[in-house]
């Protein structure tokens, strides 16, 4: 179903890095925002470009600029910025959408973390939102009372097992983009993270028994899940002008999930999956 614009983002510039393919929020981001008349330019590395179909998403999104970066190499982030100035201008909105733990890809438990992976993970996961924040404003490509956001989840609060160490590059995450957003406020630039309801992703599945979590997250919120669709919905709103006061905020867009104890649902099947009682 084709959805109706609002031109919420017309006359607006912004770069998005993540998209993979048709699954990602990022591509789901960069589609909306599109949607909502911003001009865009879209990042990721090389190997993702090359396993992804990210080229299709540039051409959907107006021949958007694909610029091939490592989100965790200074080098290679000071180049994007600076031709992104020289093929786009200055930006008004910057979308994170990275994140990855080669310890939940091979499964290996949070208590024998291999330390080399762990810091690898919080460097792409979370340290590259202050790299990216950092060359951007070096580079003086990001405008007065912009708009940066980044995704998150949960696990950054609560203990969510099979998240692993991704709970902790989350939490990560959250506080490098409240640091920044204090920083920025002089300038009008909101910095916020969005926390997603589990979201059927390429990184999702690699998570183990991640189709019970998902399950068990929409039986909880009392909305049940948040669609990706939905999600880029809510981000466009944050890279608007109707979110102008809106800063160093994680704002979950979960459904309830978030504020939720237990649901009817939820106890029906914990009853139905007791045991009959002796007579």
């Amino acid at each position: 179903m084709t959805q109706t614009s609002y031109g919420l983002l017309k006359g607006k510039k912004g770069i998005i890095f993540g998209p993979l393919n048709e699954q990602s929020l990022g591509w789901k981001i960069a589609l909306a925002c599109h949607r909502e008349g911003a001009k865009l330019a879209i990042s990721n590395i090389a190997t993702a470009l090359k396993m992804g179909n990210t080229a299709e998403l540039a051409r959907i999104c107006g021949q958007a600029p694909l610029l091939v970066a490592d989100a965790t190499s200074d080098d290679e982030l000071k180049a994007l910025f600076a031709e992104l100035k020289t093929s786009l201008g200055e930006i008004d909105f910057i979308v994170h959408s990275v994140g990855m733990s080669a310890n939940i890809r091979k499964k290996i438990p949070y208590e024998s973390t291999n330390y080399i992976f762990y810091n690898k993970g919080l460097e792409i996961s979370a340290i590259s939102l202050h790299k990216i924040i950092r060359y951007a404003l070096e580079a003086g490509v990001l405008k007065d009372n912009g708009s940066i956001v980044a995704l998150s989840y949960i696990g950054a609060q609560r203990v969510f097992s099979q998240y692993n160490d991704m709970n902790d590059a989350k939490a990560l995450l959250e506080a490098i983009a409240r640091n920044f957003g204090s920083r920025l406020a002089d300038r009008g630039i909101r910095v916020n993270t969005v926390s997603q309801s589990p979201t059927r992703t390429s990184a999702g599945s690699g998570i183990s028994n991640f189709d019970a979590m998902y399950e068990y997250a929409n039986l909880l919120a009392p909305l049940g899940n948040a669609s990706g669709e939905e999600c880029a919905d809510y981000v466009v709103t944050l890279l608007s002008d109707l979110s102008r006061k809106v800063t160093m905020q994680n704002l979950y867009h979960d459904g309830g999930f978030s504020s939720a104890g237990i649901s009817e649902k939820l106890l029906g099947l914990l009853e139905r999956s007791q045991p009959e009682a002796g007579v």
